[in-house]
Formats: structure tokens, sequence, C-alpha cells
């Protein structure tokens, strides 16, 4: 086994990977909202988690999960029920974030999401909903697709399937569990940075 190469600087000293899970059925239920909220820190030298924020959250307009749900993300109506609110979540990121040392002006760091929905649809689409601000470090991101798309030379249309498949690596955990998909993240990120990639913000200014 060759060794792997060095990671090249990156331009964050930290990555904040992020993988909701919502509320679902088929057809779809509206609004959708978050039931489980996990934040992996990457160290951007070595791309190693060094912490972890991980939080069920109850939702308050469709309490009950359906079956759809369950099936899909694993997550049952035990895990939801008597959890915070999605507002109190939120302070508890941004409390987080400050013991992490990442609201820091000095300290760089970007979040990074499996495309595009987290955090240009469903975060903001529920604070909207419930009259709740969005901070400012949530408005710009990573879309690893995007990223996976420069580094690799083609679209993974499946996702995280498409990416673990492309770098030849073991899917880890339970597909469309938050934490696990966060996971995986992670691990396809620290992969690309052995290959030389240098992540870059793809999301466009709100």
């Amino acid at each position: 086994m060759a060794a792997m190469a060095a990671i090249p600087p990156q331009r964050y000293h930290y990555f904040l990977v992020l993988d909701f899970e919502a509320t679902c059925d088929k057809p779809q239920i509206h609004p959708q909202e978050i039931i489980e909220f996990p934040i992996l820190k990457l160290n951007g030298q070595t791309m190693e988690i060094e912490s972890t924020f991980h939080m069920y959250v109850q939702p308050a307009v469709h309490p009950q999960l359906t079956p759809f749900c369950t099936e899909l993300t694993g997550i049952i109506q035990g895990m939801v029920d008597g959890q915070p609110s999605l507002q109190q979540v939120l302070e508890r990121v941004d409390e987080w974030m400050a013991k992490e040392g990442l609201l820091d002006p000095s300290v760089k760091s970007i979040f990074v999401t499996c495309g595009d929905w987290d955090l240009k649809v469903m975060l903001p689409g529920q604070c909207q909903y419930l009259g709740l601000p969005v901070a400012d470090y949530f408005k710009q991101w990573i879309n690893l697709k995007k990223a996976y798309s420069f580094a690799m030379g083609s679209w993974p249309k499946n996702g995280l399937l498409d990416m673990n498949k492309g770098l030849s690596l073991q899917h880890i955990g339970r597909p469309h569990s938050g934490i696990d998909d966060c996971k995986n993240i992670a691990n396809i990120m620290k992969t690309l940075a052995h290959r030389g990639f240098i992540f870059k913000q793809t999301s466009k200014p709100f």
C-alpha cells in the first residue's frame, strides 16, 4: 500500500460537515422539518474529525413521523419525542461553535454538504416558516457533489454512493442517517484532499 500523498494547504482551518434529515412522506409533506442535526468538525490540515455536534429535533408542525420517514432515515418516533425545538438546537449549535473556537474572526471555517438542499432550501425555509434568523455562518458552503465533479471529472448522480464507488471507498453506516452521511462526506473529503484537491466555496452569495 503506497503512502497517501500529503494534503495540500487548504483555504480553511476547519470544514464543518453537515447533513440534515427531515420529516418526509410520499407525496411530500409541507413544511418539511429538520429532525436530525449533525455536524462534524474536520481539521483542514489533517482532514480528521476533531469534534462532533449531534442532536435530534422535535418537529412542531407534523410531530408524528411517517412510516416512510422512519424507513428512509432510521429515525423512530422515540428519538424525536421530547427533543429540543429547532430554535433551541440552533442556540446549542451556536454555543458549540463558540466552544470550538469557530466564531473567532481569525479562524476560517465553512460548512460542507452533499448537495445544496440543506443550506439553500431546508434550513432557510424552516427558519422563515418559524420566524427565526439564519446565522451568517450557514450562508456559504461547499457542495461536495460539485467539489467531487471538479476533482474527478464526473457528476455523482447518486450522491454519496457514487462518490464512494468512484473513490473505491466502503460506505459507512446506513444511507440517510444524518450522522453516518456526515462520516461518509468526511471520508470522501479526506480522500480527495490526499489526491491533491483544494476545497473552495461553491455556493453563491445570498
